[in-house]
């Protein structure tokens, strides 16, 4: 799967990331608005983790849905 897709049916996406990452809020989600920076910084807000460990975790994610 690539970005593209992603960003461009975000709201189906939405409950998918929702799954992974079930601290984020339905606000969030909608805010990130398909933008893979945002979720990432997102995720390392949320979470408190390194900007390595979201970035992996967005890619086995994508590799999850593709």
């Amino acid at each position: 799967m690539n970005w593209n897709q992603v960003q461009g049916n975000w709201k189906q996406f939405m409950g998918k990331a929702k799954e992974q990452w079930g601290d984020l809020t339905d606000d969030e989600l909608t805010q990130v608005a398909g933008k893979r920076d945002a979720l990432l910084g997102l995720i390392q807000t949320k979470y408190g983790i390194a900007q390595e460990e979201a970035e992996q975790q967005i890619k086995d994610w994508e590799k999850a849905h593709s």
